[in-house]
């Protein structure tokens, strides 16, 4: 059974389509990584996604559920499967530990299965010795690495990343990197990476997507997609060509 499939999905915004009629299947443990300009619809598909906002017209399958048609109590059950980290995350100004269990508080876990995950997750992330950190004290490397452990520490099945590593240094890039690839490699988390980087789309990817103007124009292999593109704009957006 197919892990994660999403068909002819659309998202309209009055008059104007945010993305259109996209589809595509998921392995369990696959790494999709999502290239494509600004104002693709990367971030509107993470979305969708994530249940944050209903489609239009499609149907998205995660795990044997058609998310369109789940009760509110079956979404929440859905949402905390999934983690969703952002490219500008929002943290409390309170301690790196006080941030990262918060997810864990809200399930009603026990407090020793708290510290286990926080501690598990604070470590993934190279942020050990932080935990009574007050966020404001911290780098914008270092609050994006407070937030992927936040939602590490929840263990997620599918992690969402829209654009995490975007405008940080290259030790941070590399230690949320090291995090997101060790879950998925170890754990069979299934990964699906909005990025502008190419590089790091190729490098991760198992399998890559070109979004253009709502529409998802190829998928394939990294090597397929940015050796050998089957569309004339994936080739003409990767060589830099296509002005956006």
């Amino acid at each position: 059974m197919t892990f994660f499939k999403v068909r002819e999905l659309s998202k309209k915004y009055g008059f104007n389509y945010a993305i259109k009629d996209i589809s595509f299947e998921l392995e369990q443990g696959e790494f999709f990584t999502l290239i494509g300009p600004s104002g693709a619809g990367k971030t509107t598909l993470l979305r969708l996604i994530d249940l944050l906002e209903p489609p239009t017209t499609g149907e998205i399958e995660y795990n044997g559920w058609s998310l369109n048609s789940l009760t509110k109590k079956q979404k929440v059950t859905a949402r905390r499967e999934m983690g969703f980290v952002f490219q500008n995350p929002i943290c409390f100004n309170v301690t790196v530990k006080a941030n990262v269990e918060y997810g864990l508080t809200l399930r009603g876990l026990s407090q020793d299965e708290i510290d286990e995950k926080v501690n598990r997750a604070i470590n993934m992330v190279g942020l050990h010795g932080f935990e009574e950190r007050k966020a404001s004290t911290l780098s914008g490397g270092e609050i994006q690495r407070v937030a992927l452990a936040r939602t590490l520490a929840t263990e997620p099945n599918l992690l969402l990343l829209d654009e995490a590593t975007a405008n940080l240094d290259p030790s941070n890039v590399a230690l949320i990197e090291n995090a997101i690839q060790k879950i998925n490699r170890e754990r069979g988390v299934t990964v699906i990476m909005a990025t502008h980087n190419f590089f790091q789309a190729k490098r991760l990817g198992d399998s890559v997507g070109f979004m253009l103007d709502g529409e998802m124009i190829e998928i394939g292999t990294a090597d397929q997609i940015f050796n050998n593109p089957s569309d004339n704009r994936t080739e003409a957006f990767i060589s830099g060509e296509m002005i956006y």
